[in-house]
């Protein structure tokens, strides 16, 4: 039964992907899907890219293990700042400023707002460096359950992952990813849904389950019933959890570019209800199940296995039919993200790096097979990376995770909201946020131990990386030449622009 379901899975995607050939023959198409996406096929396309294995395996599982049902935070900050927030202060303005600048990947959207060259080419190269290890968590997390469930090797399941996703997203661009990420979305509302409720069951039900996490003792702990209150163990800790995962998504380009693609009003005020409805249920509902992850810690080891055993092992005594529903909606999650991932890498070097430095006139053709290209080699180098992660002293999904995030989302998250809303934003301010938290990232992945004990996890770093941009961008841009106002007056006046709207939009003024 496991078979048949992922053979069938893995035929549906493929055949999207083929069908969607039509819409990926310019760049605008393969990249955006020609700006001329519904609002549910961005809203989970959003939803899909922001959630995969690394929540649910390494996210869930870690935090869950350290923080109890409090790690459920983590959940609905997801929704409430990840989610609803995001799409209310950057999805339209987004939409507007990047159409009016012509503008197709984030580094492109520095070119054109600042006037900076230099300015595109180090935000592609910050992105194609700190894309990888987001990648490569990735592999590790599905790898995990495909072992549980069908004794796979791990570079047999890293092959598979990455031939799938090369063929829908070679054939059918941004317009095929968004099709199957619905998809997706769909089997992971489903299988979440009915994974806590299985797993529940298993312990006697929610109440029993509960009772059952307020009994466990932990000689860290004096605190009776820790794991089953309402901040859990460290809230400080748990706090940086929130930011990094919540706050991030504000300044990654995979997420960001979610919101080029909207096709009109309409789409984005639905967008907004359907991707924050999803996170509450995916994020909520993964963070909310690894809470009861010590019920299980006596067939958990820690020390030998790691916290991306938490959940495989809480999984590994439902039915073949539930088991199935896993591997699947692990696999949906981190197929939709890997896609999201490699068509701005691949976008991004083509169009940022490639096109007008090494290859000054390139027709769209041109441009869209360099791009196909360039997503083959992209997964190919993760691929390698993942196996090579695998045997290294990095084994934890959530520190690849953290260092990527910290890194993208530290150096662009300010810079761009900023840039969206005020005109007094300086390049140098820009450089600043791009280099501060490119190295402070950097520099905990290489010498953790010479950073104060908050700050040697870098989900601290990376949301501290995020917060500090907020406050870097003003200071610097006040202190630094303004950028030209003439520049600035063009980008801006893409939202003085008026439109007719319906009187149950706005009403009018009565004569």
């Amino acid at each position: 039964m496991k078979v048949v379901l992922l053979v069938l899975y893995f035929a549906v995607l493929i055949g999207i992907g083929l069908y969607c050939r039509k819409h990926a023959t310019d760049v605008d198409g393969f990249v955006l899907g020609g700006r001329n996406v519904g609002p549910w096929l961005t809203a989970f396309a959003y939803g899909t890219s922001y959630f995969s294995a690394v929540v649910f395996v390494g996210y869930a599982g870690q935090f869950g293990w350290k923080y109890g049902i409090a790690a459920t935070w983590a959940g609905i900050g997801n929704a409430l700042i990840g989610s609803l927030m995001a799409w209310f202060i950057l999805g339209r303005r987004t939409r507007v400023m990047t159409r009016h600048l012509d503008t197709a990947t984030m580094p492109q959207f520095f070119e054109k707002r600042f006037g900076s060259k230099s300015l595109k080419i180090g935000a592609a190269i910050i992105i194609f460096i700190f894309m990888i290890p987001y990648t490569a968590s990735l592999y590790n997390g599905l790898s995990r359950l495909f072992g549980m469930a069908f004794s796979i090797d791990y570079s047999v399941c890293i092959l598979l992952m990455a031939v799938l996703t090369a063929i829908y997203v070679i054939a059918g661009g941004y317009m095929a990813t968004a099709i199957n990420d619905f998809i997706q979305g769909v089997v992971m509302l489903a299988g979440i849904s009915a994974v806590i409720y299985a797993v529940l069951e298993s312990k006697g039900g929610f109440m029993s389950a509960l009772d059952g996490l307020a009994r466990v003792t932990d000689e860290n702990y004096s605190t009776p019933g820790i794991f089953a209150s309402f901040f859990g163990t460290d809230p400080l800790n748990l706090l940086f959890v929130v930011i990094l995962t919540s706050l991030g998504t504000w300044g990654l380009p995979q997420m960001v570019q979610k919101f080029y693609a909207i096709k009109n009003e309409q789409a984005i005020q639905k967008g907004t209800v359907i991707s924050t409805l999803f996170a509450f249920v995916v994020a909520g509902g993964c963070y909310f199940l690894g809470g009861f992850g010590r019920l299980f810690s006596d067939q958990i080891d820690i020390k030998a296995n790691g916290f991306d055993s938490v959940v495989p092992t809480m999984l590994s005594g439902l039915s073949d039919g539930m088991i199935a529903l896993v591997v699947i909606l692990v696999l949906s999650a981190s197929m939709s993200t890997l896609s999201s991932l490699v068509i701005v890498s691949a976008s991004t070097l083509a169009l940022d790096l490639i096109k007008g430095n090494f290859a000054k006139d390139m027709s769209d053709a041109k441009q869209v097979f360099l791009i196909r290209i360039l997503i083959v080699v992209f997964i190919a180098i993760s691929a390698v990376l993942a196996l090579v992660q695998y045997k290294s002293s990095v084994n934890f999904i959530a520190q690849l995770m953290g260092i990527s995030w910290g890194a993208m989302a530290g150096a662009f998250l300010a810079p761009f909201m900023y840039s969206l809303y005020s005109k007094k934003v300086s390049t140098a301010a820009c450089w600043t946020c791009f280099i501060f938290a490119s190295v402070l990232m950097s520099a905990n992945m290489l010498i953790r131990s010479a950073f104060p004990v908050i700050m040697q996890s870098p989900i601290n770093s990376g949301a501290i990386a995020m917060l500090a941009g907020l406050i870097i961008v003003p200071i610097v841009s006040a202190l630094t030449t303004s950028p030209d106002k003439k520049l600035v007056d063009d980008a801006f006046k893409c939202y003085d622009e008026k439109i007719m709207v319906p009187l149950s939009t706005s009403l009018n003024s009565e004569k």
